[in-house]
């Protein structure tokens, strides 16, 4: 059984999120973050780099939410949270999947600190055109890829809901409030929501 090792209000939430969709049992390693949990040596030999989450799979471990949503999805296929192989929407998967963390991650640090940065030199270019794409992007709807909820929404839905919902450190735009309000009516999304509260 896989261990999701998590912390409350953080970013582990996205896994917590992910591990429900799957409908897989696992289980969950509360790292507290707030008492400093995350630099204990134990932890720090699955994830050095002192960050929740992480994940443990047999011998297998792993950190980063977009590297653990990757290996989930692909773990357990019956779940259908990515594209297979061979599918042309795999492309935009693995895009969008990727383009949570370099982008939209480091276009909401932008914004919350006003630093100003070359868009030539910062491998997201700017935050304003990371939210235009996005909401280009998510105006098509109802999930990035389409039709097709993935593992890419739990990445791209928890950070707009933390960016834009929860702390206003994005701007609210009318595909964005659309969109989270569908990832957070799903029945996995609500599950977590309890556990990551409780």
């Amino acid at each position: 059984m896989m261990k999701l090792y998590w912390s409350p209000r953080s970013r582990s939430f996205s896994a917590l999120w992910l591990m429900e969709e799957t409908g897989q049992p696992y289980e969950r390693v509360l790292t507290d973050i707030s008492k400093g949990e995350q630099k204990k040596p134990e932890y720090l030999a699955i994830n050095p780099m002192g960050k929740v989450p992480a994940l443990r799979d047999g011998e297998a471990t792993l950190a980063e939410a977009a590297a653990i949503c990757a290996y989930v999805a692909e773990r357990y296929p019956q779940a259908k949270l990515a594209p297979p192989l061979g599918d042309p929407l795999r492309a935009k998967y693995l895009y969008w999947l990727f383009f949570a963390p370099g982008c939209v991650e480091p276009a909401m640090v932008q914004l919350a600190t006003k630093i100003e940065m070359n868009p030539v030199a910062a491998g997201w270019g700017d935050a304003q055109r990371v939210i235009d794409v996005l909401d280009a992007a998510l105006e098509k709807g109802p999930w990035i890829l389409g039709e097709n909820f993935s593992a890419a929404d739990i990445i791209i839905g928890s950070g707009l809901n933390f960016a834009v919902r929860l702390f206003k450190m994005m701007p609210a735009r009318p595909s964005f409030d659309a969109y989270i309000d569908r990832c957070t009516a799903r029945p996995a999304f609500q599950r977590a929501s309890v556990l990551a509260a409780g």
